[in-house]
């Protein structure tokens, strides 16, 4: 992050997005159709247990 006083603004650090963005891409489509299929459960269990959890706050 980098201040630019003639501006005063904030300069944010380029980040290569698109190609981290591709690479999942590609990742994701190179997983078989069973490796789809667990992942996909996992996320529907995750799911259900964040659906039934009760946030507590203890001071």
């Amino acid at each position: 992050m980098k201040l630019d006083n003639r501006k005063n603004t904030v300069e944010e650090p380029k980040a290569n997005y698109k190609k981290a963005e591709e690479d999942l891409l590609r990742k994701a489509l190179s997983s078989s159709y069973t490796e789809r299929f667990h992942a996909m459960t996992r996320l529907m269990k995750l799911n259900m247990v964040l659906k039934s959890a009760k946030i507590v706050h203890k001071k």
